[in-house]
């Protein structure tokens, strides 16, 4: 099963132009009388629109070579950022770890949420590391699954290759389960035969995720690995919470420093959901008003 941690703006559509021709008038010599004679004006010729089926068969056309232009583009960055991760000190990496990790436990608003999205990090992917701040909401849960501090914790299992992923509730490490791909997820199921609860059926929302990707900028935008499982879950969450009246949760991504790069680098589609703030080893990173409401 492909996971969506192991996987790949288009420019602007030129549309045809219709030319005008114009025969410019002559002028008789008689012109230069007090009453100016000009010959009967010239015709104008003009190429006719191509038929509605045929604009927009080509504008499908220009729009499916944006896209292939646009998931070229994504691939390549992927193969860089990559490579920058692979060529990241070890050392310097559990430092980061452990900056990123400190930042978001000290922090208010981790501290006075109710519910929260997280992800499992994976070292052979070289994601920042999340297994203290999981912990943390772990310890403050008893064995029902019930937050001490009436805190809850979802966590991520991909169901198929349709980009399907669900957020189901754990208490506690043992609730997790390696995949095929040897990546923790959450047993569908507890240890009395129950089925999880899904963030998508909960009775009260959840009010951040912390989103893990392989690169980030400091205007929202975040680049995964091609699945696409994340943004669509965000975005079905995010017309779940508008449906039912809630506030919009927080989206916050963990990134180590080689991970950040310049504004309007990483292309983006329509469906790419961008982030609210960005964690990095030298701090919050305020990004859209919804952070700077709630961070500060």
């Amino acid at each position: 099963m492909t996971h969506p941690r192991t996987l790949a703006s288009p420019p602007p559509t030129t549309l045809p132009i219709h030319i005008l021709n114009y025969k410019t008038p002559h002028l008789h010599s008689s012109t230069l009388s007090p009453h100016l004679n000009l010959r009967p004006p010239p015709r104008l010729t003009y190429a006719p629109p191509p038929s509605s089926s045929a604009a927009s068969k080509t504008m499908s056309t220009e729009a499916a070579l944006d896209h292939d232009t646009l998931l070229k583009q994504k691939r390549i960055l992927r193969t860089k950022v990559k490579s920058d991760l692979k060529s990241m000190d070890p050392a310097q990496r559990a430092q980061e770890d452990i900056a990123i990790q400190k930042i978001v436990l000290e922090a208010p608003w981790y501290k006075s949420c109710k519910g929260l999205c997280a992800y499992i990090s994976c070292s052979s992917l070289r994601e920042v590391d999340t297994s203290n701040l999981l912990s943390d909401v772990l310890q403050t849960t008893n064995q029902d699954g019930h937050s001490l501090m009436g805190r809850k914790l979802y966590v991520p299992r991909v169901e198929d290759k349709n980009r399907h992923m669900r957020m189901l509730k754990i208490s506690s490490v043992d609730d997790l389960i390696a995949n095929s791909m040897n990546i923790l997820e959450p047993n569908p199921v507890d240890a009395d035969g129950n089925e999880r609860e899904d963030v998508m059926l909960a009775n009260d929302p959840v009010d951040m995720f912390i989103l893990p990707g392989l690169a980030f900028d400091k205007s929202g935008r975040r680049l995964g690995r091609g699945g696409g499982y994340y943004d669509t879950l965000l975005m079905n969450y995010q017309n779940l919470a508008k449906e039912r009246g809630w506030k919009q949760p927080l989206l916050i991504a963990l990134s180590y420093s080689v991970q950040i790069l310049d504004e309007n680098v990483i292309p983006v589609a329509p469906y790419d959901i961008p982030i609210d703030a960005l964690v990095s080893p030298s701090g919050l990173i305020l990004i859209r008003q919804t952070a700077f409401e709630r961070c500060q």
